[in-house]
């Protein structure tokens, strides 16, 4: 078994939706990613009956195989958002484009002829809000 791609994100209590792909060459569409009371599990697709009850599509007899699809896709998600938030850690490491503005630090009329900055607070008016 091997998941061919991995949605993640946040829909209620679903982390992740994800296609899975067997040896045979098969392609089941449709997994989730839930998050339960006791961790994270592995859904499989359903379809609403005329009744209003969702149904499993594929049905899981094997107890072993559940737990190793549920490991499988447990240890993926995992391994995707290590890799997601190192790539946003160096995307955030590398120097910007854009140079820095210098701090602009209002001065008092006592320190003006002297050019040294003052730590008074500034005060803003109604007059000051864009909006």
């Amino acid at each position: 078994m091997k998941i061919e791609r991995m949605n993640k994100g946040s829909w209620g209590k679903v982390r992740a939706f994800f296609d899975l792909s067997s040896e045979e060459g098969f392609t089941m569409k449709g997994f989730k990613l839930i998050e339960g009371i006791n961790g994270l599990f592995v859904s499989p697709p359903s379809q609403k009956g005329n009744d209003g009850e969702y149904r499993d599509t594929i049905w899981i007899d094997s107890k072993s195989l559940r737990d190793q699809l549920n490991q499988l896709a447990i240890n993926h998600y995992n391994d995707t958002s290590e890799t997601l938030a190192e790539d946003k850690s160096i995307m955030n490491t590398e120097p910007s484009a854009a140079p820095e503005e210098p701090e602009m630090v209002p001065m008092d009329e006592e320190a003006k002829g002297t050019g040294e900055k003052t730590s008074t607070p500034e005060t803003f008016g109604d007059d000051d809000i864009p909006f």
